[in-house]
């Protein structure tokens, strides 16, 4: 009787044995399927990864234009503010000299050391009067009678058209005299 027990045994190990291949032989042939997959997966994760460092990149690029007009804007402003008649020519002037501290205030370096841009540039349009609107408006030649104001006569060049009213007409004629008048005096 102990003959079965060992056929069975024997059976049971031949059953093991022919699932195991059965097992390595599909594993073999979902292998390169599995090895297919991750490379699309390395893929997909590589692609994801360079798209957000492109995008971290141009977060960044923005936050300097951002930063950089907001310098511009503030800058511009204090001039104006300071009575800069030529503030393009004054903020091309200054604009490398101005910085942004780590807190976000805006400062300018000089031999003193750091100075806010208020006092900068209200330094700088002392040291430059030549950026200023003129004192004294007028010069050699010019009159030195009152002017007459000027009016409006309330014309429209848009509403010039061929057959306009005579009346509208005859008013766009007197003003267009007018102005030519003023003009040839020198007003």
């Amino acid at each position: 009787m102990e003959e079965p027990k060992t056929d069975g045994a024997e059976l049971r190990s031949l059953i093991r044995g022919v699932i195991d291949e059965f097992v390595q032989a599909e594993q073999v042939k979902a292998e390169p399927a599995y090895k297919a997959e991750l490379l699309d997966e390395r893929r997909r994760r590589e692609d994801l990864e360079k798209r957000v460092n492109d995008l971290v990149q141009e977060n960044h690029r923005s936050r300097q234009m951002a930063d950089e007009a907001e310098r511009s804007s503030s800058i511009r402003t204090e001039l104006q503010r300071l009575g800069v008649a030529k503030v393009d020519l004054a903020y091309r002037a200054v604009k490398d000299d101005i910085q942004r501290r780590d807190d976000g205030q805006l400062i300018a370096r000089s031999g003193s050391g750091e100075v806010s841009l208020r006092d900068y540039l209200a330094q700088f349009v002392q040291e430059n009067p030549e950026l200023l609107p003129a004192r004294m408006t007028g010069g050699s030649g010019m009159g030195s009678g009152p002017k007459a104001a000027t009016s409006s006569g309330g014309l429209d060049l848009d509403k010039i058209r061929p057959g306009m009213n005579p009346e509208e007409l005859e008013k766009v004629r007197q003003e267009i005299s007018r102005v030519a008048n003023q003009a040839l005096r020198g007003m």
